[in-house]
């Protein structure tokens, strides 16, 4: 039975009620709080019906830990030629509009929709949701965006234009994480692409001793929000 939000300050069921596909709850909006008591309960939101959020905790959960990260030899090239320019937040609403008309096989990107663009361009400007831009030359040809809490980034899409720029932009950011000791990127779902790239599927069980370990480090005294 799928648990409804009827007031902004419910709060989530233990993610361990979630039905067999992830699906946990319904209802509630999409306001930064919410979206940051979410993630910080290892709950995500994944499309909506008449502006009604769907919250998800699924198990397995799809997670990348950034020292398994793959790389092949010609992704290693186009970095060692600096194929692409990478920045970081520079134009985070350009880029969750790409992601959002991105063309693909499965309607991944359909659920982004005008309410999600708001909610997560609020929560940009609140220092919590981040963007990843790959340039050629002066064209934005691909990125991604997610949610850094403590050491966990949430990633939610990413796009490409030309061919690797999505990698290249994950590639990018995994490392920087790796600098940042972040403990896990949150993959959601599984992806063959990010499979091939070392994300693997774990019990959610496990995210959620990783979710706990990520909530105790912020209450003993580690920042919230990061700095890219």
């Amino acid at each position: 039975m799928i648990y409804f939000i009827q007031k902004e300050n419910s709060p989530f069921p233990n993610p361990d009620f979630a039905e067999e596909d992830g699906l946990l709850a319904a209802g509630g909006t999409l306001s930064v709080e919410r979206l940051v008591q979410a993630y910080t309960s290892g709950i995500f939101p994944w499309y909506s019906l008449e502006e009604i959020p769907f919250w998800f905790a699924p198990d397995p959960r799809f997670v990348l830990f950034p020292d398994k990260l793959k790389i092949t030899k010609s992704m290693l090239q186009l970095f060692k030629h600096n194929a692409f320019r990478v920045t970081y937040n520079a134009c985070f609403k350009e880029v969750i509009i790409n992601c959002a008309i991105a063309d693909r096989k499965d309607d991944a990107g359909t659920w982004i929709t005008p309410d999600f663009i708001d909610a997560y361009i609020a929560l940009h400007k609140e220092g919590y949701a981040h963007s990843v831009e790959v340039w050629k030359e002066k064209e934005l040809v691909g990125g991604l965006y997610g949610v850094a809490i403590g050491k966990i980034f949430a990633g939610e899409s990413m796009f490409s234009i030309q061919n690797n720029a999505s990698k290249y932009a994950l590639i990018a950011l995994i490392e920087k994480l790796k600098a940042l000791q972040f403990l896990v990127v949150d993959c959601q779902v599984h992806s063959a692409h990010l499979e091939s790239m070392g994300a693997e599927e774990i019990p959610r069980n496990t995210f959620m001793d990783i979710i706990k370990k990520n909530n105790s480090l912020i209450e003993n005294g580690l920042q919230q929000k990061i700095e890219f």
